[in-house]
């Protein structure tokens, strides 16, 4: 395969490159980038393939992708940038800056436990109208008036969808402003990152195309699956609804890059995920960048929250405050405090204090991977350790 890779590596990094390069030999990658931030210094920044499944348009340096859940990573910062400047207490009840939210019980349930999948409303036991899943106010209502699962704080289940809407509603309310906007302006903007939460038209041309999932032969089985095909169970209804989410190329479509999903519609490159985490290894700056949080937020924002069998994965599991931690079901770095969070299509986002890095993988072609994460993970992050 005469594969043409752009960007740039440090000759120190070039295991890096090579293991990029073997990806799409090995894997069925259609388009992909790599990027890797060093003690604040961005070492590895490649890309290479197609942005579309035709193969006529080449994965640019300016080429952005629907990340899945990587966005959930970016919208737990937005919510630490908030607390560190007193806008927000994460140990306070959600009611206090979302009365309506105290409706079935849920007075008492903390923002702390939106964070790290705790509260109990992985899920709305109602289906939503056709094009809830695009209408900001329907979906909150939802979730306010919702009674939790399970007992909020007692266990902990993937809040995959709903995650986005409580978060990013309390984010609006502490800083009145979307999660889209507070993300550009806290985040974004101070770090230099080339990721959003709701793209505008004139970011079209450079968005790739995200193609049908391709099974892998490690891919989703077992209780999750059985669980899964079961519109009844709890884990089909956190993945299933709205029913938006199920409509074929949903995510290529114009009207769900324009909305705010913060759960999985977020638009980025690797180099804007390796930024973020690779400022989070440092102690919340680059050596380019304003700080966005002190290293003692840093130490918060990573700290375990949530361990042990997922109500709603039906795995065990781990979360900070906002980021998921490796486990054997999502495998990503070695420092024993590796945070970040991975997406449905294959991306990957995380930080390891301990090793100074941040690392971002972001492709097009999404492989469904069970157990143990995405296969094209691996070599990449075994390489990037490799090298240091």
């Amino acid at each position: 395969m005469n594969l043409a890779i752009d960007g740039h590596c440090d000759p120190a990094f070039a295991p890096v490159r090579a293991a990029f390069a073997s990806n799409f030999e090995r894997f069925p990658e259609l388009g992909a980038a790599v990027c890797v931030a060093a003690r604040g210094r961005v070492v590895v920044d490649l890309w290479a393939g197609f942005r579309d499944a035709a193969r006529t348009a080449p994965w640019g340096g300016d080429t952005i992708v629907n990340v899945f859940s990587a966005t959930k990573g970016a919208v737990a910062l937005c919510a630490h940038a908030l607390a560190e400047r007193g806008a927000l207490g994460l140990d306070a009840p959600v009611a206090a800056s979302w009365p309506e939210f105290a409706a079935a019980g849920k007075g008492r349930v903390l923002v702390a436990q939106l964070l790290d999948h705790s509260a109990g409303l992985p899920a709305l036991r109602a289906e939503p109208p056709e094009g809830a899943l695009y209408d900001w106010q329907a979906m909150t209502a939802a979730l306010a008036a919702e009674e939790p699962f399970w007992e909020p704080g007692a266990r902990h289940g993937y809040h995959a969808v709903t995650f986005g809407f409580l978060v990013g509603e309390v984010i609006r309310r502490a800083s009145g402003r979307r999660v889209g906007a507070f993300l550009r302006e806290a985040v974004a903007g101070p770090l230099g990152l080339d990721v959003h939460i709701g793209t505008g038209a004139e970011h079209d041309g450079r968005i790739a195309e995200v193609p049908p999932t391709i099974a892998s032969p490690s891919g989703l089985g077992g209780a999750f699956a059985a669980s899964f095909r079961d519109p009844t169970s709890l884990t089909s209804m956190a993945f299933t609804r709205p029913r938006d989410l199920v409509a074929p190329g949903f995510v290529n479509a114009a009207r769900a890059r324009r909305a705010e999903i913060p759960a999985l519609n977020g638009h980025a490159n690797a180099r804007a995920l390796a930024r973020m985490y690779g400022a989070l290894a440092n102690g919340g700056v680059l050596a380019d960048t304003a700080r966005v949080l002190s290293p003692q937020a840093v130490e918060a924002a990573l700290a375990e929250r949530s361990r042990g069998p997922d109500a709603v994965l039906l795995a065990e599991s781990r979360f900070s405050l906002g980021f998921m931690l490796p486990s054997a079901l999502r495998p990503f770095g070695r420092g024993p405090r590796t945070f970040g969070h991975p997406g449905a299509g294959g991306a990957l986002g995380f930080a390891d204090p301990d090793a100074g890095i941040g690392f971002g993988y972001t492709p097009n072609q999404t492989i469904a991977s069970g157990a143990g994460g995405d296969p094209r993970w691996p070599a990449l992050i075994e390489a990037v350790y490799a090298c240091l």
